[in-house]
């Protein structure tokens, strides 16, 4: 195991953490998309997004970008390269404010939240269409990890808490329960050249109706490419 750093809250040390990457000339086999924050009160990351979107989506649109090229040289005819990002059920009463992507004109932790969820999910899907339309050998999958007992709740109210830790142990999966779906979607052979899957307990079951709005995937992608700074090669692509 070799550590590096990348606070994916920070479009600068992404950039940074590419190119320490690149510089070692390794493959890359399987990306996993999984850092997150939730129900956090109004606040920004360095670079002027609200958290949520900037941190659980935007940091992962970038990372994932700049490492395409590499998954791509990667990827074989026989054994793709995998890119596994993690969302949540809560993807299913997001809305995508493609006006008001920060949440300015009315701040809702939960709204927020719900919404950088099912940005990824979007991404996933509208990823997935181009490395297919290119030929890749790579595939997108979206994760759904389901209710898992993590640090992930420290922002919820002091009662949601409580009934958590009496809780826990009935309605929570552990951490290992909870990496289940994410560590088949990253090894498992019957995952082998599958992509544009969203998997919850290690199956494919349908996500979000709004997610399949191939028009909303296609103006997500290129705001997100306005919003992070890098040009959008999508456009030659229906």
């Amino acid at each position: 195991v070799e550590f590096l750093y990348c606070d994916l809250a920070s479009m600068k040390s992404i950039r940074q953490f590419v190119q320490r990457f690149r510089a070692k000339n390794y493959p890359l086999h399987v990306l996993v998309n999984n850092a997150g924050v939730m129900l956090v009160p109004e606040r920004k990351t360095e670079d002027g997004f609200e958290e949520h979107f900037g941190l659980n989506y935007l940091g992962h649109f970038l990372l994932t970008n700049l490492l395409l090229d590499t998954l791509k040289q990667s990827g074989t005819h026989s054994h793709n390269a995998r890119i596994i990002t993690v969302s949540s059920a809560t993807h299913y009463v997001g809305k995508l404010q493609l006006n008001d992507l920060q949440s300015r004109c009315s701040y809702s932790p939960h709204g927020a939240y719900a919404q950088s969820k099912l940005a990824l999910v979007l991404f996933t899907y509208r990823l997935q269409h181009l490395l297919t339309a290119n030929g890749s050998h790579v595939t997108a999958n979206v994760v759904d990890p389901g209710v898992v007992n993590t640090e992930l709740y420290k922002h919820v109210f002091w009662v949601v808490k409580v009934t958590k830790w009496m809780t826990a142990w009935l309605f929570f999966k552990t951490p290992e329960e909870g990496a289940s779906t994410t560590i088949y979607a990253a090894v498992s052979p019957m995952m082998e050249g599958a992509g544009g899957c969203y998997l919850y307990n290690e199956e494919r079951t349908k996500s979000a109706d709004v997610a399949y709005d191939e028009e909303l995937q296609r103006r997500l992608w290129t705001e997100s490419c306005k919003m992070v700074g890098i040009s959008d090669e999508s456009s030659r692509i229906p």
